[in-house]
Formats: C-alpha cells, sequence, structure tokens
C-alpha cells in the first residue's frame, strides 16, 4: 500500500473514532455526582424551580444533583464558580439576565466573561413581573399612576434590590415621563415589605413573591411584563395592554455550564431537563404556580438568545446613564 493511501486510511479510521468518542461519553455521563450552581441565597422562585429540576434529573441520570447556593456580587461570585469548572458537564449553574446581559457593561472587570465563559443547555423560563402599587395610592391602572406620578413629582418612591428593576424602571420612566424615585433595598424581601408597609408606593416584582399579598389585597397590581395575562391572576392587563410600548428586557432563568461542555452532553441534558418540565403536573406545580411562564428552547436557539439578549442589556445601561463599578 503507498504511504500517502494508507495516511489517509488511518486519519479516516481516526476520525471515526473521534466521532463515535463523544456520544460514548455522553452514553455514560454522568460518571459521578453533577453540582447545579444558584447564585442567590435559598428560598427564592429560581431556588425552587433548581431543586425540583434536580431531583427528577437524580432519578433519570443515575447520579446526585445537588444545588449549590452561591450568592454575593451580583450573581458573579456562583457564575464565576461555574465557568471555571471543568466542562464535562458536572457542573451546571442557572444564571439569569443579569448575569449574562447586564453585569458585563455594570462592572468594569467582572469575574467571568459573559460572551466565551458559558454552554448554555437550555432557557428555562421567564420570570413575571408585576406592576404593584400599596393599596393606599389611590390608583387602579397604569394610566392613573403614570398621571399621578406626573402630577405630584418627587412624591412617589418604587423599592429595588436589583440591576434588572432598576433598569427597567428608569426606562420607563424615560418613556412615560413618570416621576418615580428609586429607593434600593438588601433583597426581594426587603421590597416587598416595604411596599407592603407603605416605605415605598409602587414595586415591579415578581408576582410569583407576591401571591399570597395580591390576594389578601395587600398589594394592589397594575400590569404584568408577559406577552399575556398570568393565569394566576387573569384580570390583570399586560404592560401592552396598558398602553406602555417601551423595550421590556424580561427576567430569564436558564441552565448553562463552562464552555466546552461536549455537544452529545448538551444534547442530553436539554432533553432531560425539557421533559422534566414539560410534565403537566410539574409543570402546574412548578412553573405556572410560581407565576412563571416556560421557554425550554435548544442550546442553539438559547445562545442566539443571549446574544440578543446582551445586546439588549448593554444598549438599556448606556441609556440609563450608570458608570460601570
Amino acid at each position: 500500500m503507498r504511504l500517502g493511501s494508507w495516511i489517509c486510511g488511518l486519519c479516516a479510521v481516526l476520525g471515526l473514532q473521534l466521532a463515535v468518542l463523544p456520544d460514548a461519553a455522553a452514553q455514560q455521563y454522568p460518571t459521578r455526582p453533577i453540582r447545579n450552581i444558584y447564585p442567590f441565597s435559598p428560598g427564592g422562585l429560581g431556588d425552587n424551580v433548581l431543586r425540583a429540576i434536580s431531583v427528577e434529573l437524580t432519578k433519570s441520570l443515575g447520579q446526585p444533583v445537588v444545588v449549590e447556593n452561591r450568592p454575593g456580587a451580583n450573581t458573579m461570585i456562583g457564575a464565576d464558580a461555574c465557568a471555571k469548572a471543568p466542562p464535562d458537564g458536572h457542573t451546571l449553574c442557572m444564571l439569569t439576565v443579569d448575569t449574562l446581559s447586564y453585569n458585563p457593561f455594570l462592572y468594569k472587570k467582572p469575574l467571568y466573561d459573559a460572551a466565551n465563559d458559558f454552554e448554555p443547555i437550555i432557557n428555562l423560563v421567564y420570570l413575571t413581573e408585576g406592576f404593584l402599587v400599596n393599596p393606599a395610592l389611590k390608583v387602579n391602572n397604569l394610566a392613573e399612576l403614570i398621571a399621578l406620578a406626573k402630577s405630584t413629582p418627587g412624591s412617589l418612591n418604587y423599592g429595588t434590590p436589583a440591576h434588572n428593576v432598576m433598569l427597567f424602571m428608569e426606562a420607563f420612566k424615560r418613556d412615560t415621563g413618570a416621576d418615580i424615585k428609586m429607593i434600593p433595598y438588601k433583597g426581594p424581601a426587603d421590597a416587598v415589605n416595604a411596599l407592603i408597609g407603605g416605605e415605598v408606593q409602587v414595586g415591579f416584582i415578581g408576582i410569583g413573591n407576591v401571591i399570597g399579598h395580591i390576594r389578601s389585597g395587600r398589594i394592589r397590581p397594575l400590569a404584568v411584563d408577559g406577552t399575556a395575562r398570568s393565569p394566576l391572576f387573569p384580570d390583570v392587563p399586560t404592560l401592552v395592554e396598558s398602553g406602555y410600548r417601551g423595550v421590556v428586557n424580561r427576567i430569564w432563568l436558564g441552565i448553562l455550564g463552562p464552555a466546552g461542555i461536549p455537544k452529545p452532553i448538551v444534547a442530553k441534558l436539554n432533553s432531560e431537563i425539557s421533559r422534566i418540565v414539560s410534565v403537566p403536573a410539574f409543570q402546574q406545580q412548578y412553573i405556572t404556580a410560581l407565576g412563571l411562564e416556560a421557554i425550554l428552547d435548544s442550546p442553539e436557539h438559547f445562545a442566539q438568545f443571549i446574544r440578543e439578549n446582551r445586546a439588549r442589556g448593554e444598549e438599556l445601561v448606556r441609556q440609563s446613564g450608570l458608570r460601570p463599578e
């Protein structure tokens, strides 16, 4: 056999073997416990969903899937731990719009490269946010709130612990001329308590965090940010129905891993998580009942979504006038 033909044949065999290896790795995966990093404290909506998914993944993958809470630095501590882990599918993380769409432009030196350090697996859910007011504020819809904020400049406050809410509210104020001042809080619970107690009059908060307060009348919802009304509160209109046509960069939660996870493993995880969340009983208990909206797209669509979402986040930060810290 001529040397050139022998080399070509060898390359073909090696190429076939290399093509098979990732599939074999996916079939054997996982070979040890998986950690699922959540970059917030325990107990929030995302934490509840991630723990429920991890329980089901433990059953289907045959290895323990353990949630690890790594809060701090506006999600950067947990995200950094995820980005620096070996890209073998045994470290995953639930990240959000703050992590990948805002932090790159809010901080001079983020702990990670949002564009290159992560492998998108599946975009899970949107968190439905509600425009909420203290009932003592005599407004019944968004138009009345805007009119009141314009007619009594400086008299209304909104409370938030999050950059994403602040960026939306500042854009809302620019779009409508409403004069509502920001009051920062350490966490969502603090902002909710401030709204109930009348320390602030307005909030833009995940409705899953305040379902009981809305139903008891301690908080009044004016509008929600979804493309459709929430099944939890079907009488509450959307922002668009309420006349607001500005950009709303909705809060999303997705599962990613360190960049470089083999594609067959990514595909396996995407398929398993999508199957779990699509079960009607699971979706009712951990998605709909928590004020969430399932997305469940492919890794490729999720990657494109992140790129577009990050561009939108950059523009919102620029318009806000915030200087990177």
